[in-house]
């Protein structure tokens, strides 16, 4: 009787921890709807932004650019790692670290290579090992523009005054629910457009080009960053939806083997009982 207890034990555990699963995967389901409404219809504007700075960068004389267009010798190194705050969401933080730890250790091995944070949990595990000079966890809290664009303030302040010569974001950037796409990208200097790349549309300029240009390149990197963040976020949710789905699903299929290791045994136990009843009224009748 024992054993049958113990099983029973196991089975309401089980049935605790779906319970808990399930739940999660609904909460998670219903923040992944908002986030993908949000990271949807900024992409577009996002991407034309970057795409027009690049294309305007491009054209511009090498005495005329922006600082942040300003390629010099790679000696310090800035990977900004976006995780999230919590776990329980599959490979998501980890897949994030460990191309982290590639990129040290493969395109800049004899490099100064630190770290920011933008996730308690990226922060919590990169400092045991590396330099990690911020952390910006508490981004998530209210996951504003305003809020994102001081943390690309501050990265295009350690660019601009020579702290590092090289800015590389790694994130994860939300295709659908089941599926996150592992992104490094280059933040800091700005990407030029490639010359063989010619822009369909002619542009009138209204201040001058340069003039606009030194304008809205804060800004565009303020929305690449913010893109990146919006990006992780909803990848975030639509990991821990499928990791809690599956959880539910694991859950369920023990919680069935439980039950019928339970019937097994509770079989067992009263053909035994039947079996001694019937012993000892056969050894009385003899």
């Amino acid at each position: 009787m024992a054993n049958l207890k113990e099983i029973r034990n196991r089975i309401a555990s089980v049935s605790s921890t779906m319970q808990i699963t399930s739940a999660m995967k609904m909460v998670s389901a219903a923040k992944l709807k908002k986030a993908q409404d949000a990271i949807t219809a900024m992409r577009p504007y996002a991407n034309k932004l970057t795409e027009l700075i690049q294309s305007l960068s491009a054209s511009l004389d090498a005495d005329s650019g922006s600082a942040f267009s300003d390629e010099r010798p790679v000696k310090k190194v800035l990977i900004v790692a976006i995780t999230s705050n919590r776990g329980l969401c599959g490979a998501f933080n980890s897949n994030v670290l460990k191309e982290c730890t590639s990129l040290k250790e493969g395109p800049y091995p004899n490099k100064e290579v630190h770290f920011m944070a933008v996730g308690k949990r990226g922060n919590d595990l990169l400092k045991k090992k590396n330099s990690v000079i911020a952390n910006h966890s508490k981004v998530y809290d209210d996951l504003t523009f305003n809020n994102v664009a001081q943390i690309a303030e501050e990265l295009m302040g350690l660019f601009t005054d020579g702290s590092y010569d090289k800015i590389v974001l790694v994130y994860n950037k939300f295709k659908n629910a089941a599926t996150q796409i592992l992104m490094t990208e280059q933040f800091l200097p700005i990407v030029s457009a490639e010359e063989d790349v010619k822009v369909a549309t002619d542009y009138i300029f209204e201040p001058e080009k340069q003039k606009i240009v030194q304008e809205l390149i804060p800004k565009s990197l303020k929305t690449q960053l913010y893109k990146a963040v919006r990006d992780s976020f909803a990848s975030e949710h639509g990991a821990r939806m499928t990791a809690m789905h599956k959880a539910t699903d694991n859950a369920s299929e023990l919680r069935d083997q439980l039950k019928l290791t339970y019937n097994k045994a509770r079989q067992a136990a009263i053909t035994n009982e039947i079996l001694e009843i019937v012993g000892g009224a056969e050894a009385l009748n003899n």
